[in-house]
């Protein structure tokens, strides 16, 4: 694998910690600033909703601006509002750090797995946009823990500045390691645009929101669940999420890896597993053991959707997948604030905290119905061309990509 992808993946990381931290240090935070914990809550709320119409905007923004330098902008962005939430003299100018850092994360994974999948030959491509996926998963397992560590113990300034040192190294290596591709870089917008009247990019779409949804139905309220269902302490909840972030970060890397030779039976098969193993949690839930594993399968599962899921969303935008790739990292934090809302419904409703995992379970399944009816689509010819025709940028995916340092 190109070196390029080390230095995306050192972004992803950076990226995946700070958006997931702050969950851990919300209570040192409040304390700080002297706000209530809901208060603080926003903190959370508004890097989501930053995610979600950031991508597109920053993408549109920069449709004339070559991706490597595009991506480095990025970074530059991402570095300044973590410097801000760490430096923050009131909880507003945190708040707009947040927001500030958030403008870069849909559009960075989206530019990202554009440039990831043209580093690599065409039979490769869901693997490489994995492997920068991976410095995400592994920010779960590695970042997130180690962040609130030191949050809790220096203190959570200290936090967002390693977090913000991350990004200058990310910047670093994206300025060394990530080829200029010749020949025309920058999109004309309303080409990227064509791309959302393929049906084919559109349900990719909202098999993202439905199978990721499923996935974070039930992790939302993994805290309580374990402690009021299953009799695991407070302090247990932070290594039941380190399981979590180990399933991510096997089933990314199945997910790259088999995508690339079966990609729709590979969302059949973890779409498919992922709703039984979402229903089954509200049994598995009530013992120890069987919830742990239940855990690790849920990260697993969801995540094996990640890669097809983006790279489907690739081959079928053909000449003009930038945008329609940052959109469809938006469609994750949809899917994410969507179930987050519906099982906090059902938990209000008063069918108890395993109830959002059924939320979960229907959420994958109506993404499972949705790829077959989008291969039935396919088979008749509805949306036209072939996938092995792709043409990614401005490269046909069939050929190799001309790069110069």
């Amino acid at each position: 694998m190109p070196l390029a992808l080390l230095a995306l993946a050192i972004g992803a990381f950076g990226i995946g910690t700070t958006e997931f931290v702050i969950m851990g240090l919300l209570p040192e935070v409040a304390g700080d600033f002297g706000v209530s914990i809901p208060t603080a809550g926003l903190l959370v709320t508004g890097y989501a909703l930053g995610v979600m119409f950031g991508a597109p905007l920053m993408t549109v923004l920069g449709t004339k601006i070559p991706r490597k330098r595009m991506l480095m902008l990025l970074m530059g962005l991402f570095i300044a509002g973590n410097l801000l939430s760490a430096l923050a003299p009131a909880f507003s100018v945190m708040l707009i750090g947040r927001v500030v850092a958030s403008l870069a994360h849909g559009a960075f994974f989206g530019i990202g797995s554009v440039v990831a999948a043209d580093l690599v030959a065409p039979d490769k491509r869901a693997g490489a946009i994995s492997m920068m996926f991976t410095g995400l998963t592994v920010a779960n397992v590695v970042g997130v823990p180690l962040g609130t560590f030191v949050g809790q113990s220096a203190g959570w300034r200290v936090t967002f500045g390693l977090v913000a040192a991350l990004g200058v190294i990310g910047l670093l290596g994206i300025a060394r390691l990530v080829p200029e591709v010749s020949g025309p870089q920058g999109a004309h917008l309303r080409h990227e645009l064509a791309a959302f009247k393929n049906v084919q990019v559109l349900l990719a779409m909202v098999m993202t929101v439905l199978g990721f949804g499923g996935v974070f139905a039930a992790i939302t309220y993994i805290a309580p669940m374990m402690t009021h269902v299953a009799g695991f302490s407070d302090g247990s909840v932070t290594w039941l999420l380190v399981l979590f972030g180990l399933g991510m970060v096997g089933g990314n890397l199945v997910g790259g890896k088999f995508a690339d030779r079966a990609l729709m039976p590979l969302l059949y098969l973890s779409l498919g597993a992922l709703a039984v193993v979402l229903a089954l949690f509200t049994l598995t839930a009530h013992h120890k053991i069987l919830a742990a594993v239940t855990i690790v399968l849920i990260g697993a599962l969801g995540f094996a959707t990640v890669p097809p899921l983006q790279k489907r969303v690739l081959d079928q935008a053909h000449g003009a997948p930038t945008l329609a790739s940052a959109v469809n990292i938006g469609a994750f934090n949809l899917g994410n604030a969507l179930s987050a809302w519906l099982g906090g419904l059902v938990i209000s409703a008063g069918f108890g905290y395993t109830a959002p995992n059924w939320v979960g379970a229907a959420l994958a399944a109506g993404a499972l119905v949705l790829a077959v009816v989008s291969a039935a689509l396919e088979r008749r010819g509805i949306t036209g061309r072939s996938t092995g025709t792709t043409v990614i940028g401005a490269v046909p995916a069939e050929q190799p990509t001309t790069v110069h340092h």
